[in-house]
């Protein structure tokens, strides 16, 4: 039967893909027309902006002609929606599927997380992962600390966006990637929720977004900005780039619009490596364990869609076409999910359950995450019908085969969801499918990229299977030190009684 509806599920989402095609390469002559008459007589406006792109220097006075208050305002709005996401969002989401005498505990988790991990990215993080590594062997996959507890950066620094000559206040940048910091190592703690020790998990926290995060981040999204990258590249005699300033991943051309790789996948399989490595919880597949409060965790998942537009659109670092292109793919791929996991539901259960349609929102969310500001709207309507039967199969079915305790699904959801949204990312980004391409930024002033499916595919292979083997190599080594050293689980008893009483000596309910 679930074999039937993820068939289903899967006509549908290519029948969407194929009517999207069509109306993308209509809209795309449409477009071509129009392109073409108004080349005949080109603006006064288009022309001064043609002539005025200029190698933005270091000085501060014409960078700030570069910085426009409608992309800083937008910025800052987006850095308060990811911030949201993380507390109170995924605190509620999370809280609400654990049991009562374990609710406060997450609830602490998180909100601990978020103000750790605030702190270590203003001390090394934001250095590590957006400066340059220099011409050492380990630069293309970790920065330097030339920004260290933000050395340098002040209200007259800049940082790129991905427009030539268009610049934000540095601050804006440091803020806005210090929530993706703040939520990623966050996502974690649902693997082995009810079972692990307050303080343990913190250090755990510091060094894996240190070794772990602070790299990944690097690879995927570090480069030296559109004005800039050309003059960093090195190229062999057939032209071919040879090196760039630039992080690994970055420089071989992955894709990842707002971080399936660098979030959901890197926190996914930590989830994994964390609660096998941790044990299962005491009376695992014995003792009932439901959610004490699905009206928590809808509000929960509620607020985190609300908030990933902020995650996802705000990621394009600008207000523009592009913006609303990332916010209406998160828009519908989190609808078409969340429907097609209560449709699976309804054919394999027979009724379609609020934690499953709150499930597929998430497992949207996250699908789209990497492709949001590279697809167009049919295409994630697409992505989103067929992430939900594929995250299902693993949650349902796959976890049970298994017999591994992954408490709230991160696994299942974040990582399987990522790696299917990063490697659906290589098709739906493709013009001829409506996608928005890529520019080539080793020329000055940027020019579109051409597009090859079938290499963008092998290169987001690349990134998934790099970030899969260091981010869970990486925290197996975390989980075992820290195990052997401090101790991760609790005892028996402290399990059995809550953690809210024997981590924090509060009741998340009194009555």
């Amino acid at each position: 039967m679930i074999r039937k509806l993820i068939c289903g599920a899967g006509a549908l989402g290519t029948s969407l893909f194929v009517a999207g095609t069509a109306f993308a390469q209509e809209a795309a002559a449409a477009a071509s027309a129009a392109a073409t008459t108004a080349a005949a007589v080109p603006s006064a406006a288009a022309t001064a902006a043609a002539t005025a792109l200029i190698k933005a220097p270091a000085d501060p006075a014409v960078l700030a002609g570069m910085v426009n208050k409608g992309d800083t305002s937008w910025m800052l709005i987006s850095s308060a929606l990811v911030l949201m996401m993380s507390v109170p969002a995924l605190a509620l989401f999370y809280g609400g599927l654990v049991r009562t005498k374990n609710m406060l505990s997450v609830l602490m988790q998180v909100f601990m997380i978020v103000s750790i991990a605030s702190l270590v990215w203003v001390g090394w993080g934001y250095s590590m992962s957006f400066t340059s590594g220099g011409d050492g062997a380990l630069a293309p996959f970790v920065g330097g600390f030339s920004k260290a507890f933000l050395s340098g950066v002040t209200s007259s620094t800049y940082a790129a966006t991905f427009s030539n000559n268009v610049y934000l206040p540095e601050f804006v940048f440091v803020i806005f990637q210090m929530t993706f910091a703040c939520i990623t190592p966050a996502l974690i703690v649902g693997a082995f929720a009810e079972r692990v020790k307050f303080w343990p998990l913190m250090l755990f926290v510091v060094l894996w977004l240190t070794i772990v995060y602070f790299p990944v981040a690097h690879m995927v999204w570090y480069w030296a900005g559109p004005d800039f990258l050309a003059d960093t590249v090195k190229k062999a005699a057939d032209g071919s780039v040879i090196s760039q300033d630039a992080g690994y991943l970055w420089g071989m051309g992955a894709l990842d619009f707002a971080g399936g790789t660098v979030v959901h996948i890197n926190a996914g399989i930590a989830g994994l490596v964390g609660c096998i490595m941790i044990g299962k919880r005491v009376g695992f597949g014995k003792e009932a364990t439901p959610p004490h409060s699905l009206t928590m965790t809808m509000i929960g998942a509620s607020l985190l869609w609300v908030g990933w537009f902020g995650f996802n659109a705000g990621s394009n670092l600008e207000a523009n076409g592009v913006t609303a292109v990332a916010f209406i793919n998160t828009f519908v791929a989190t609808a078409a999910a969340a429907i097609s996991w209560a449709l699976v539901e309804q054919v394999h259960h027979g009724k379609p359950s609020m934690l499953g349609a709150a499930t597929g929102a998430v497992a949207g969310l996250v699908a789209i995450t990497p492709a949001s500001g590279f697809a167009a709207p049919m295409t994630s309507i697409a992505l989103g019908l067929l992430v939900s039967p594929l995250c299902y199969l693993f949650v349902s079915v796959v976890k049970n085969k298994l017999k591994y305790d992954d408490t709230l699904d991160v696994f299942g959801v974040h990582c399987i969801g990522g790696i299917f949204g990063a490697l659906a990312t290589g098709v739906v980004a493709d013009p001829a499918l409506g996608g928005q391409g890529f520019f080539d930024y080793t020329q000055f002033p940027m020019v579109a990229g051409t597009y090859d499916m079938s290499a963008q595919l092998l290169t987001q292979l690349k990134a998934v299977l790099v970030t899969l083997i260091w981010s869970g190599g990486v925290s197996a080594v975390l989980f075992f030190a820290i195990d052997k050293i401090f101790g991760l689980r609790p005892a028996e008893e402290a399990e059995r009684e809550g953690l809210d009483l024997t981590e924090h000596g509060e009741r998340a309910y009194n009555y």
